[in-house]
């Protein structure tokens, strides 16, 4: 009988779930889309980091127009975001979007969706798109803590997060123990506290809550937001906060960042 060990495959093939961005479709005007994509993200080249898309036709399918989707692929890639399938519409819709190289995506619940950071929407009429993103939990380094009369429990991580790892505290706030490191994303649907150095994003108030607010022991972040209102590291802290005990709040519609006594 031999002993020889079995020759290792060539490949594996398995079910997994992936972190999808979601780009709801309000117009098949590719002109209006761009110039949306452009005033809202223009200003920050580095919001995204070439995550894949699914681009949600729902709001288009019962007048049914065509969709041109590789100048929409062309738009986004401008921003570092990469269209890779579609949801939602019509017959024809979906098969134009089959045609163009896209894959039909499973339609996902709303309400598993979190906002992206993203400036005020323009006040003159409707936005044509709406970028929302569903968010993975590391499973592995969070807990849940239930807090005396609260519905929601307070999510607690207590490891460093790494550069692409994403947390989202739905419905309750978010306590990360250590530290957040550049590229890695926390995200909550109320406070976020940093007892740690918060280097990566971070996004309170996820779901429009503009009383929720960021705190941390280090403020070092690439970009911090809440209920959509952001800023990013390309906009100098003043040096009574870089590096400090500071807390980001909601002024109207101006974010404030200020030194957080401790």
């Amino acid at each position: 009988m031999s002993t020889q060990p079995p020759a290792q495959p060539a490949f594996e093939l398995k079910s997994t779930a992936w972190t999808l961005a979601s780009l709801r479709l309000h117009t098949p005007d590719m002109a209006a889309v761009e110039e949306l994509l452009q005033r809202r993200y223009g200003r920050t080249p580095t919001l995204f980091e070439d995550d894949a898309v699914v681009v949600d036709l729902s709001a288009l399918r019962d007048s049914a127009p065509a969709v041109d989707f590789p100048a929409l692929d062309t738009a986004l890639r401008r921003h570092r975001l990469r269209l890779v399938a579609a949801q939602g519409g019509s017959d024809e819709q979906m098969a134009a979007a089959l045609a163009a190289g896209l894959v039909e995506a499973m339609d996902a619940a709303p309400e598993t969706a979190a906002p992206v950071a993203a400036p005020p929407a323009p006040s003159a009429g409707a936005a044509p798109v709406e970028i929302v993103r569903e968010v993975e939990v590391v499973r592995e380094v969070v807990r849940e803590v239930p807090v005396p009369g609260s519905a929601s429990p307070t999510m607690v991580v207590d490891r460093p997060l790494r550069s692409g790892q994403r947390v989202y505290a739905r419905g309750g706030d978010l306590v990360v123990l250590t530290t957040v490191s550049f590229g890695a994303e926390i995200i909550a649907d109320g406070h976020i506290h940093v007892y740690g150095p918060l280097r990566g994003r971070a996004m309170a108030g996820a779901r429009g809550d503009t009383s929720a607010r960021i705190f941390t022991t280090a403020m070092e972040a690439q970009l911090v937001s809440i209920a959509g209102i952001y800023r990013t590291s390309e906009q100098a802290l003043p040096a009574q906060v870089q590096g400090r005990a500071a807390q980001i709040r909601l002024d109207g519609e101006r974010l404030l960042v200020e030194p957080l006594a401790t």
